[in-house]
């Protein structure tokens, strides 16, 4: 009589076991990260999510509204002064934000979404590549308009080593990126290719800095050097601050890739993302609109004289001229 019970609760469990193991068995195979992701919200818990978040949706489209009106501005700024590759450039940069940003708001629908992830993670991650490509251009630029002379190495040679720098940067950090979220981000591999990116990155903008201070030291020491113009001041604050917003911004994405996409405490904190990534590098760009080279080389009374014997690598300071400003009209005499 005392074993009757025992054996009704142990059939009871038996039943129920099986209930439950063919009831699991009709439900698809969860797949939480890859090419294959299958999860959402209804059927997956957040934390199971790359970011263990669900990205902002008024953030994400607040980033994506402002790079699309720094593209419109830098069209007008690039297109009136006739500056094509500062433009190409920097309207690069913002389509590759933008594209990044609409990725992240198909994150906020479904964090889970492998698409959103891989458009986010490649796009975000090299559009500053472009920013810098366009303050390399303008250093360049910026030393055939003052004083070729005064560099230490030729402008032209800016063009064929930051240039190259930057497109390798560019591509190792997308290829990274790829290989990690297609395996799932546990391709240590695809970790180290983007942080050789990266890592390059910092390194290149740290070369950039060193030869750019040098030659503005050099040129203040210069005994035949002019006095900066507000308007001169304003752009080399500009392009000063960028350059470093940026280099800290890549800092930045060193220190939180060093532990991968799926172990980093620091991909899981989007308060962070937006100041240091969103925030830094959108501010990168209006400093750029603010500061463009434009402004300096066709917008001011230094003009350079037109002499086709003359290389740009060779044109010392005295081939500029210096026109006094214009009385302002409507002042009284």
């Amino acid at each position: 009589m005392d074993d009757l019970p025992a054996n009704n609760v142990s059939s009871a469990s038996l039943e129920e076991s099986l209930i439950m193991n063919y009831m699991a068995s009709q439900l698809p195979k969860v797949v939480v990260f890859g090419p294959g992701s299958n999860c959402t919200l209804e059927i997956c818990p957040l934390d199971w999510s790359v970011y263990k978040y669900q990205p902002s949706l008024p953030a994400n489209a607040t980033f994506l509204a402002l790079f699309g009106l720094a593209m419109v501005v830098h069209i007008y700024l690039g297109i009136r002064w006739r500056s094509w590759w500062f433009m190409a450039f920097m309207i690069s940069g913002c389509i590759f934000e933008m594209i990044g940003y609409s990725g992240r708001i198909m994150l906020y629908k479904n964090p889970f979404s492998f698409p959103g992830f891989l458009i986010q993670i490649i796009t975000i991650t090299g559009a500053p590549v472009f920013f810098t490509a366009a303050i390399y251009v303008t250093l360049s630029k910026t030393i055939e308009h003052f004083s070729a002379a005064l560099s230490r190495i030729r402008p032209k040679l800016f063009y064929y080593f930051f240039i190259p720098a930057d497109i390798i940067c560019l591509v190792l950090q997308a290829a990274g990126g790829a290989v990690s979220t297609v395996s799932r981000g546990v391709s240590q591999r695809g970790i180290d290719i983007a942080m050789v990116g990266l890592i390059l990155q910092v390194a290149v903008l740290v070369i950039f800095i060193a030869l750019f201070g040098d030659y503005m030291a050099r040129y203040l020491r210069s005994q035949v050097t002019q006095r900066f113009t507000a308007r001169e001041t304003s752009f080399f604050i500009c392009l000063a601050l960028a350059t470093v917003l940026i280099l800290a911004r890549c800092a930045y994405r060193c220190y939180e890739l060093k532990e991968g996409y799926t172990h980093s405490e620091l991909i899981t904190n989007e308060s962070l993302f937006i100041v240091l990534e969103g925030a830094l590098v959108y501010i990168s760009s209006l400093l750029l609109c603010i500061g463009h080279p434009g402004l300096i080389f066709h917008g001011t009374g230094c003009e350079k004289l037109e002499d086709d014997d003359v290389s740009g690598d060779q044109i010392p300071l005295e081939q500029f001229v210096y026109r006094e400003p214009e009385t302002e009209i409507g002042v009284a005499k």
